[in-house]
């Protein structure tokens, strides 16, 4: 099979983390959520072609915000139009949080976990398990609990258990053909007995039976410990994108 390229991967990650508010100016597309997770509260270019009306639009795109009472986050992608990243800096935003797509084949990943539990919605023993990998703030907490009324592709909450113990989680959703994973969480205590495969194969396996046929995550180029599991598991990197916001406007992502 052949994989799928930037647009196609942007496309089903825009549709896999959902925000409420969407515009598009240009080829730019403009989302806005509770101003907690990055990818759904920031505009991001889905044409490279250079756009003569760059400086004006970014203007706009940075009175949308400002309108929302959020500050500008500008998702930079190889998608992005000659000179954004340089346009950026000259306005006073500047680079956080490189992030890595990574990419492999679900027919290679999925397999079925008798310990592993779907839901359609994250139930309160999944965002507890989640808290503990990942700094979870207020609106990031409101967004993920909003995701499931917003998303028009199936998607799905998977809690694995250790001994009866809620001890892995991860949320995967199917857009199409290409199916996304996100929140891999493993709780503390029952680190390092391999969970966190066997929680992202579980959801290999249900993304597969939505008939995807490609899996992806997004991880921070900062998390090592997570690029090297999904490494283990044969997943290889597509592309990266970094954020540009005003310096101070946003808290870096950070790991428990």
């Amino acid at each position: 099979m052949t994989p799928p390229d930037v647009l196609a991967l942007e496309r089903a990650t825009l549709t896999a983390v959902p925000a409420p508010r969407v515009a598009f100016d240009g080829a730019f597309v403009v989302r806005a959520h509770a101003g907690g997770t990055g990818r759904a509260n920031a505009a991001s270019c889905l044409d490279p072609a250079p756009d003569a009306g760059l400086a004006e639009r970014v203007l706009r795109i940075e009175a949308f915000y400002a309108a929302l009472g959020l500050p500008p986050r500008f998702r930079a992608t190889p998608l992005d139009p000659p000179g954004l990243a340089e346009h950026l800096a000259a306005r006073g935003h500047v680079e956080k949080d490189e992030t890595v797509i990574l990419i492999a084949p679900l027919g290679a990943l999925a397999v079925p976990d008798a310990a592993a539990r779907a839901l359609p919605a994250p139930d309160a023993d999944w965002m507890a398990v989640t808290a503990t990998a990942e700094h979870q703030t207020p609106a990031r907490r409101r967004e993920k609990e909003a995701t499931p009324d917003l998303l028009m592709v199936p998607g799905a909450w998977i809690t694995l258990h250790d001994a009866g113990v809620p001890a892995a989680v991860v949320s995967v959703v199917a857009a199409g053909p290409i199916a996304g994973f996100f929140d891999l969480a493993v709780r503390p205590e029952h680190r390092r007995r391999g969970l966190a495969a066997r929680t992202v194969r579980a959801a290999a396996h249900w993304a597969a039976g939505q008939g995807a046929d490609w899996l992806f995550c997004q991880v921070a180029a900062a998390n090592a410990a997570s690029l090297a599991l999904n490494a283990g598991l044969g997943m290889t990197e597509a592309y990266r994108y970094r954020y540009f916001a005003p310096a101070g406007a946003t808290q870096p992502l950070r790991f428990g």
